[in-house]
């Protein structure tokens, strides 16, 4: 879980910090490699939460 938490902290980074230089240099590359991350990464996570959900419910019996 720690591995998950640091990947996140990560990701928010990556994607700040594309923010940043895009408002500094109007490139817009940054900008959408910024977006694209972020997109990968909530779909990543839906993916978790979704997973972590059906492990709660689907409980298979012994």
């Amino acid at each position: 879980m720690w591995l998950l938490r640091l990947l996140a902290v990560l990701t928010v980074l990556a994607v700040a910090g594309g923010v940043v230089v895009f408002v500094f240099t109007r490139d817009a590359r940054y900008l959408q490699f910024s977006w694209r991350l972020f997109r990968y990464s909530l779909l990543v996570a839906l993916l978790i939460f979704a997973l972590l959900i059906i492990e709660r419910v689907a409980v298979i019996p012994v």
